[in-house]
């Protein structure tokens, strides 16, 4: 891992000082699962869950804040499985699905939803003439229930695609009076008016967290970071850790670390667990 600057170091210490009442929130893609051209094969690491739940045992509450559908995250990252040993430890594992509008908790162990957007059916009819539009009729559309996201890596040159199709889509979306998130080579189309960001804040309010971090990799994670920036002048002890790759480096400038992929991720939550631990003796 990296720190970013010498407040880096320093913010990381005064987080392991307040570890017994923190949270700890990470996106799911490329932040605890590696990156897949097929977003359904995108299964969690295979260390994630005993790192979680080690560090369950030192800090308040863990969670996942994804933009996939909550069903989806669980499966593919084995979370039911995961809380319930988080529950064993006296803590617990909080989901937040699809930006937050699908949330889930492991001792209620439902899915708490809304109904789909309005506007999203009218928006999946007129998004293939968009797709041909900008020459992209290739590419993957997924549904997830309560949004539409247009993947671009499955393509011979996806930077080049998702950036013809920024736009169109952000126009489409605006006339059907749906939001609008940019990510890695994916572009995602659902309701306004709840994002990561809303999801940090509803979190730490709930938990009554006294600190708080947050690991993401990509620009859907925006919103998170600046949710936790203004915890931090609210005088909690916060983290912002980027999961950097060669594809994506947005959040590299608002982090307080910087570490490599998902395995990144685990190597600082194996040594915060480690360090709480040490600092609680």
């Amino acid at each position: 891992m990296e720190f970013t600057s010498p407040a880096g170091e320093q913010k990381y210490a005064e987080f392991v000082r307040a570890a017994p009442r923190a949270v700890v929130a990470c996106d799911f893609d490329g932040t605890l699962s590696p990156i897949v051209d097929d977003p359904e094969q995108a299964h969690i690491h295979p260390d994630a869950a005993e790192v979680l739940v080690d560090l369950a045992g030192q800090v308040a509450a863990i969670a996942v804040i994804t933009g996939r559908p909550a069903r989806q995250a669980l499966d593919l990252g084995g979370l039911e499985e995961v809380g319930n040993a988080i529950g064993d430890a006296g803590k617990e594992l909080y989901l937040f699905g699809q930006y937050g509008n699908e949330r889930w908790r492991s001792t209620s162990r439902r899915i708490v939803a809304p109904r789909p957007p309005h506007g999203l059916a009218t928006f999946l009819a007129d998004l293939p003439r968009a797709l041909r539009s900008a020459d992209a009729a290739d590419a993957y559309v997924e549904d997830k229930g309560l949004a539409h996201a247009v993947h671009t890596r499955r393509l011979p040159d996806p930077e080049d695609v998702f950036r013809r199709l920024l736009q169109p889509l952000r126009d489409l979306a605006a006339r059907h009076g749906l939001a609008l998130e940019p990510g890695r080579h994916v572009i995602e189309v659902r309701a306004p008016g709840m994002d990561k960001g809303q999801a940090v804040a509803t979190l730490a309010a709930e938990v009554d967290a006294g600190a708080f971090l947050f690991a993401g990799d990509d620009l859907g994670d925006l919103d998170a970071f600046e949710a936790v920036e203004a915890l931090a002048k609210q005088g909690l002890p916060t983290l912002l850790v980027c999961s950097a790759s060669d594809e994506e480096s947005a959040l590299i400038e608002r982090a307080d670390i910087v570490v490599h992929g998902p395995e990144g991720v685990l190597e600082l939550l194996r040594k915060l667990a480690d360090d709480a631990r040490a600092a609680a003796s």
